[in-house]
């Protein structure tokens, strides 16, 4: 792959990667500079991707960033629910403010998961990685992500049978 690429990759799978970050982090401006700091490196390790494999690539590269920018600040402020708020278009009001509370509970749900439960939900349900693409990337066995999958809607399910 060429660093010509990377303009056209960019555009491609910004909103993926940005969507995937802001999941993780909830706060815009550290999205936006990990964001920057992903594409750098992407920049800088091009030669190293295959072509069939950009999009796990990048998440793994927005990833260790992610982990990086962890590591240095120590704490993380996880309050922000924004990502959920775009997910959706209601036509009235009333369904506005239940589909919110919804998507506000399904967060506070995922929040509560452990963490590779949680990697497994975000990859798989919401940035349509396959199981292969999502096991790969979180460095786990086919079978041990499906596992981790099936017991993370096992607690969700569970959780939403509490609240009703």
């Amino acid at each position: 792959m060429r660093r010509d690429d990377l303009d056209q990759i960019y555009q491609k799978y910004m909103k993926d990667v940005y969507r995937y970050l802001y999941s993780l982090c909830r706060d815009h401006h550290m999205t936006e500079d990990i964001l920057q700091e992903t594409f750098y490196r992407a920049y800088l390790h091009l030669e190293n991707c295959k072509d069939d494999k950009v999009k796990p690539w990048l998440f793994r590269v927005a990833y260790h960033a992610f982990i990086d920018v962890k590591r240095k600040n120590k704490r993380m402020d996880l309050q922000e629910i924004s990502y959920f708020d775009s997910l959706f278009h209601t036509e009235t009001l009333e369904k506005q403010v239940v589909e919110q509370e919804r998507w506000n509970e399904l967060k506070l749900a995922i929040d509560e998961l452990p963490e590779l439960q949680r990697q497994a939900i975000i990859l798989y349900d919401f940035h349509q990685f396959s199981y292969q693409e999502a096991s790969e990337f979180m460095k786990v066995g086919l079978s041990h992500f499906k596992i981790l999958l099936f017991r993370a809607r096992q607690t969700l399910r569970q959780q939403k049978g509490k609240g009703d």
